[in-house]
């Protein structure tokens, strides 16, 4: 979840008080930064994070998101994306970080993180593409640069790597694990609801770093296979998932994908992906 009010995509923590310290962790967190809380809470992955809509005395409409983590974790790559990718990425079109506030209880951390509210409506309520895209060429023309700019900034965080490629690929898609000798900064969550039909917009940057060349579209595509138009459009404008190294990358997405459906995680998507693999000429 990020900068707008999206539709809930995920549940609460299954157990009422685990809700309960992360709602007493948001309301704590609104009153150091200064937000009167709007409407209503909408949890993301594994009930880990929520986000509100809130209004700010000098900064007006806002987004609140707030993050959980073990006390040994706070401080990693996720828990700083939103605060690095502030620094790294100033002309790219995304929610403005406003301001940080950090908390502890017990042996959970927690980071709170106002940034821009964003009304422009994201593609889709959620990661899989259901319904196709109608979206007019500037949208993709802006999307390019976004992603070229992305690419291009340096940096030392690691979105993927090679180790976990040699353990991942074999095991989830039967093929050989690729050696990657191309990589460039990504986004490294570039999905449909991770972007908006307006602008347009890239949202919820925790996760960037170092991948292999074509990522942040081959991610793109693998999560529109169920919209076959759209998934076609992506396919034609970037001509990199037709080269050897496209190729590569999709068999890298695939085997991603289909470890986070292995933990239940869209199911819907195993076939399509399955067949994907099967295509791919490695």
């Amino acid at each position: 979840m990020s900068a707008r009010e999206p539709t809930a995509m995920y549940a609460p923590p299954a157990a009422d008080s685990d809700r309960q310290l992360l709602l007493a962790a948001q309301h704590e967190a609104a009153g150091a930064l200064k937000v009167a809380l709007t409407g209503h809470p909408r949890w993301g992955y594994q009930g880990r994070t929520v986000g509100q809509a809130g209004d700010h005395p000098f900064h007006g409409r806002c987004w609140l998101r707030l993050q959980s983590t073990p006390v040994h974790k706070a401080g990693g790559k996720h828990w700083l994306g939103a605060e690095q990718a502030e620094a790294a990425f100033p002309t790219v079109r995304r929610p403005a970080l406003i301001s940080l506030h950090d908390q502890t209880t017990g042996d959970t951390a927690f980071r709170a993180e106002l940034a821009e509210f964003v009304t422009a409506p994201v593609c889709s309520p959620e990661p899989v593409l259901h319904t196709e895209l109608r979206l007019p060429d500037a949208w993709w023309t802006s999307l390019h640069a976004e992603l070229d700019t992305i690419a291009a900034t340096p940096t030392d965080r690691i979105a993927v790597r090679q180790e976990w490629i040699d353990r991942a690929v074999p095991k989830y898609t039967g093929r050989p694990a690729p050696v990657i000798t191309h990589w460039e900064t990504a986004h490294a969550d570039l999905h449909a609801a991770n972007v908006t039909s307006r602008g347009p917009w890239l949202l919820d940057f925790e996760g960037f770093g170092i991948a292999p060349v074509g990522y942040d579209p081959a991610m793109l595509y693998a999560y529109s296979l169920l919209a076959p138009e759209t998934a076609a459009r992506i396919r034609a404008e970037f001509p990199v998932l037709d080269t050897y190294f496209g190729q590569i990358v999709l068999l890298v997405v695939a085997a991603e994908l289909l470890q986070s459906a292995s933990r239940g995680d869209h199911p819907e998507l195993v076939p399509a992906l399955k067949d994907m693999v099967a295509s791919l000429a490695l």
